[in-house]
């Protein structure tokens, strides 16, 4: 049995897959976002409970919002800025006695939907996270590509691209820099960007539903998100041409994206047409955990 844990900005969830793949435990909990060690407790619990539940030992994946400095060995670059600087897979393995492998959510999530999911007919998937926080990773043949420095495809942290002059010089990132294309893109930088010109409501779902009810500003606040958007994603483009963007995370759930972003990325792509397409994600919310599982094999041994 392989055990997953999405470690996100607001839940934690864990799933559990059986050798063929197949789920047999799924539970969520809400994360302690500014307590490490309350995360920890957290994981724990979640952990003995699916094998209580299941009634066996699994291995343990764990997809977090940040990764594991090559050089440290501890957490960096995490929006749950508590992880920052803690050794995160020694802990939990010293917690749950036994090896823990971790690795960067929108890297889970990528493979999981290269695997078998909105981009498994690709051969170059960029898997995009916009929730909490903006991520992304790469996968090419099914594999997910980490890089030397283990940050590939953390575009979220590149300032937005073509800025106009009302968009300069930028919120702050908690990163310590501005105008990152988190600030822009995550779904706390589109509310506050809601806010920021008279908005009212102060989710993405109360923004949208607004403008499906015909509120001009919240419209506009969509339009706005929607060209952010497709100069990010054009920038991806333009390096390394994927022939499918999956995006996951909170914002994904935006539908009008998947035809209003590819409209507006063309003026802004390299190239006389753009055969790449934006994709919303099979598996949904489970991609991120599903993933996390997979970063053991089905024979802990292979």
């Amino acid at each position: 049995m392989r055990i997953g844990i999405d470690l996100g900005g607001t839940k934690i969830e864990v799933i559990a897959l059986d050798n063929k793949g197949v789920e047999r435990y799924r539970q969520r909990t809400p994360t302690p976002a500014h307590d490490y060690h309350a995360i920890l407790d957290a994981i724990q619990t979640l952990v003995t409970n699916t094998e209580h539940y299941c009634g066996t030992q699994g291995s343990v994946g764990v997809g977090i919002p940040g990764m594991i400095s090559p050089a440290t060995g501890l957490v960096k670059n995490a929006n749950t800025t508590c992880l920052i600087g803690h050794p995160l897979q020694q802990d939990l393995g010293e917690l749950l006695r036994r090896p823990v492998r971790v690795s960067n959510d929108a890297n889970c999530f990528t493979v999981s939907e290269a695997s078998d999911g909105a981009g498994q007919d690709a051969d170059v998937v960029f898997g995009v996270i916009v929730g909490t926080g903006t991520g992304g990773g790469i996968a090419v043949h099914k594999q997910v590509i980490s890089g030397v420095n283990a940050i590939s495809g953390e575009w979220g942290h590149n300032p937005l691209p073509w800025p106009r002059a009302d968009e300069l010089p930028g919120p702050r990132c908690y990163c310590g820099k501005h105008a990152c294309i988190e600030t822009f893109l995550s779904g706390p930088g589109f509310s506050r960007d809601h806010q920021l010109h008279q908005g009212h409501g102060d989710t993405p779902i109360a923004i949208l539903t607004r403008a499906q009810q015909g509120d001009v500003i919240a419209e506009a606040s969509l339009q706005r998100y929607e060209d952010r958007m497709a100069r990010a994603l054009a920038t991806i483009i333009n390096v390394l041409d994927p022939e499918v963007i999956v995006l996951g995370g909170g914002m994904s759930n935006i539908q009008r994206l998947y035809d209003n972003v590819p409209q507006r990325w063309g003026q802004y792509v390299f190239s006389d047409q753009v055969a790449t397409q934006l994709r919303p994600p099979v598996h949904g919310d489970s991609s991120g955990v599903r993933g996390a599982a997979w970063l053991w094999p089905v024979n802990a041994s292979d």
